[in-house]
C-alpha cells in the first residue's frame, strides 16, 4: 500500500471494528465504546468500503468475522497497541533507548550497576553500551552517535556544545613488576617514577598524548620522564610492565578491572595525580526524559573503591 494513502484511514473505524470483533456484535461494541450502534456500524462500513472487502457477516446473529475480517483483526489490534504505546510516551511513562558511550574500565564498573538501577526505577528505558577510547567518545557525543558519554575531563572535548557532571575522582597508580624494589612501598612519588622508563595512559599517535592525566601530572611537577609506550588498554599496560618494559602509570579503576597477576599497584603520593570522571551530554538539543533518567541514575550510583583504601573515593 502506498503510505501516502494512510491518512484515508480513521482510527475511529479501526477502534469500532476491533470492538465488534472482541465483543461479539455491534450492540455490545457500542455499549463498550459509549457510542451509538448506528455510529459503530457506520465506522465498520466505511472501513469495509475503503478496503473493498466485507469484514463482518451481518446475516448472522450476532455478526461474525469473515475470512477477510479474521485476517485483518490481528493487524488492527497491533495498530491500536502501537498507538497506546505512543500515548504512553507523552503520558508520564519514561520510555526509550539511550546510547551510553564509555571507556572500557568505566563500562566494566558502571554499566551493570546502571542497568540494574534503571530496571528498578525506569523499566521501560533500555541502555545500549558503546565502548571506546576517551577521545573517540567525545567525538561520538558531539556527532550524535551516543546520547551520553562517560569519560574523563582530560583530554578535553573540542566543542562548546557539551557539558559534564563529575561522577568520581580516582587516583593515578604506579604499576610495578612484583620483584621491583618500589613494589613493596606504601606509596611512591613522581620523582621516583620519572627516573624510570614509563608506560603511560594514552595513544601516542592520536595527537592528544600530552593531555592525558599522567602526562599532565609529570608536567605540573616539572618532570620529563622517558615514556617508552602509551596505551589505552589496561591489560596491554600490565603486560608491558610484566615483561620489564617500564613502570606503568594509569588510573586506578583500570587496574581494579584487569588481571594484575605479576604486578603490584602502588598509590602515587601527589594529590593532583588523579583522573576526574564525568557524565557528558549535548546541550541545545531536544530534552529527552529517557536521557535525563539515565543521567540521574548515573549520578546516584556508588563511586568505585580502591584496594588500598577502605573508604569510597569522594565526589566533587
Amino acid at each position: 500500500m502506498d503510505i501516502r494513502n494512510v491518512h484515508h484511514y480513521r482510527i475511529d473505524w479501526i477502534v469500532s471494528f476491533v470492538a465488534v470483533a472482541h465483543h461479539g456484535g455491534f450492540s455490545a461494541a457500542a455499549k463498550a465504546l459509549y457510542r451509538s450502534q448506528p455510529r459503530v456500524s457506520s465506522h465498520v462500513a466505511e472501513l469495509e468500503r475503503l478496503l473493498g472487502a466485507r469484514l463482518l457477516d451481518r446475516s448472522l446473529q450476532p455478526a461474525a468475522l469473515t475470512p477477510e475480517g479474521r485476517a485483518l483483526l490481528p493487524h488492527a489490534e497491533e495498530i491500536l497497541r502501537r498507538l497506546s504505546l505512543l500515548a504512553e510516551l507523552t503520558g508520564g511513562v519514561v520510555r526509550g533507548e539511550v546510547r551510553l558511550g564509555a571507556y572500557p574500565s568505566a563500562a566494566s564498573y558502571l554499566y551493570p550497576l546502571a542497568v540494574r538501577a534503571l530496571h528498578a526505577t525506569h523499566p521501560h528505558v533500555r541502555l545500549v553500551l558503546r565502548e571506546g577510547p576517551s577521545v573517540a567518545l567525545g567525538d561520538d557525543l558531539v556527532e550524535g552517535a551516543v546520547d551520553l558519554a562517560i569519560r574523563p575531563l582530560q583530554p578535553l572535548v573540542n566543542s562548546d556544545d557539551v557539558v559534564s557532571q563529575v561522577l568520581w575522582r580516582e587516583p593515578l597508580v604506579a604499576v610495578f613488576r612484583d620483584n621491583h624494589p618500589l613494589a613493596h612501598t606504601t606509596s611512591v612519588r613522581l620523582t621516583q617514577i620519572a627516573a624510570l622508563p614509563v608506560v603511560s595512559i594514552g595513544e601516542s599517535g592520536e595527537g592528544h598524548g600530552r593531555q592525558y592525566e599522567a602526562n599532565l601530572a609529570f608536567a605540573m611537577a616539572g618532570l620529563n620522564p622517558i615514556i617508552v609506550a602509551q596505551t589505552n588498554q589496561p591489560q596491554t599496560l600490565i603486560s608491558l610492565v610484566r615483561h620489564g618494559m617500564g613502570t606503568g602509570v594509569t588510573n586506578s579503576l583500570a587496574m581494579t578491572t584487569a588481571n594484575t597477576q605479576g604486578v603490584t599497584l602502588v598509590p602515587i603520593a601527589e594529590p593532583y595525580c588523579e583522573r576526574v570522571v564525568a557524565a557528558w551530554w549535548r546541550t541545545g538539543g531536544v530534552v529527552s526524559p529517557a536521557v535525563e533518567a539515565v543521567r540521574e541514575t548515573l549520578a546516584a550510583l556508588p563511586t568505585p573503591r580502591w584496594p588500598w583504601d577502605e573508604q569510597p573515593s569522594g565526589r566533587l
